[in-house]
């Protein structure tokens, strides 16, 4: 994306109340598959924020996957997450004027450290003691878990009716089928979990990819989650899952809270600032119903290039991944090793 910077300038000293606003240099930043993402160094003259800034501006890539949120549904849920308490970089401003940019963006306080997941999980330079970063990263995700409906800032996120996991079922049979393409292993994947869908006892926020890759560390710890594009009502047990999933612990399967520590260490975490029990076998199903989401978006992802919407070797190779994905869905899902418990749980003997 290229912009007009002068017209940048003049809306940031009007959102800033500034006098004048001078953007010193506009890098874009790598790691946006499905965003654009600018560092911006920015020099207010007069008003508040006197002084020189780095911004980072956040808007829609040329085209988007179907799950996500706009720039300005990302900005509503980063607000709530930072009022309660979240680690996020701190939100500033959301222009929804396409005469600006021509695309609604915002901008956000540029957070320290490293995000990139492979790199997370070799350098242990990063992030300090892995055992205590696992537990804070269970606090961080309870405390997303605090936000619940209902909500008039956040009454753009449908509300599951009935059983959560059997509408995630629904809404991931709905994407594979405006794919067009036959995956017989994701559809068996998808019949498997209405037959083992756990039931629903709360409804609360869910960032629905916090994951090892969304948020930064620098040498001492947790400095930021990031990336709120996928968030959304639902059971609180799918986002545990979804960390906990071996296709985001990027070569440290023996570390099964996102390749960074045990899972002991984040689910104590997660329950000292929720005073939640963790219904394990239903993050059981979860990390399943993990590989059969990322699947669909990276399909999703693969068809944004093959339909010559966006022409990208990254997100050519990422369509590329499902057939991992399928992979792990099979292996994860041989009738021996789930039975129905008496209340129609699934139930694990992994």
């Amino acid at each position: 994306m290229s912009f007009d910077r002068e017209a940048l300038e003049g809306w940031l000293a009007k959102a800033a109340g500034a006098e004048r606003v001078e953007i010193v240099e506009a890098v874009p930043l790598s790691g946006g598959a499905i965003q654009e993402n600018w560092l911006l160094s920015v020099a207010f003259r007069g008003g508040p924020r006197e002084g020189s800034r780095s911004l980072v501006l956040r808007t829609d890539a040329p085209s988007a996957v179907a799950v996500s949120h706009s720039r300005p549904q990302e900005f509503a849920l980063l607000k709530a997450a930072a009022a309660a308490g979240v680690a996020v970089p701190e939100p500033l401003w959301c222009c929804e004027d396409r005469s600006v940019l021509g695309r609604a963006f915002y901008l956000m306080a540029k957070a320290e450290g490293v995000a990139l997941g492979p790199k997370v999980v070799k350098d242990e330079a990063l992030g300090g003691n892995r055992e205590a970063l696992a537990e804070r990263l269970g606090r961080e995700m309870a405390r997303i878990h605090a936000i619940r409906p209902p909500r008039p800032d956040l009454d753009f996120l449908p509300l599951p009716q009935g059983n959560a996991a059997l509408a995630d079922v629904r809404l991931y049979r709905r994407y594979l089928d405006a794919l067009g393409q036959a995956r017989p292993a994701l559809e068996w994947g998808l019949t498997w979990a209405e037959r083992h869908a756990p039931e629903t006892r709360e409804i609360v926020l869910l960032h629905r990819d916090f994951r090892t890759g969304n948020y930064l560390l620098d040498e001492t710890g947790l400095t930021a989650i990031l990336d709120w594009e996928f968030a959304g009502w639902g059971d609180p047990m799918s986002d545990l899952g979804w960390f906990t999933a071996r296709c985001w612990r990027f070569g440290r399967p023996d570390r099964e809270a996102g390749g960074i520590g045990s899972r002991d260490a984040f689910y104590r975490g997660y329950r000292s600032e929720s005073g939640r029990q963790i219904d394990e076998a239903a993050v059981a199903f979860w990390e399943v119903m993990a590989h059969i989401r990322w699947a669909v978006i990276a399909l999703q992802q693969g068809r944004r290039h093959w339909s010559g919407e966006e022409a990208s070797l990254e997100l050519a190779l990422t369509g590329r991944m499902a057939a991992e994905l399928e992979h792990a869905v099979l292996a994860m899902t041989p009738p021996e090793r789930w039975t129905r418990g008496v209340t129609g749980r699934a139930e694990s003997h992994a």
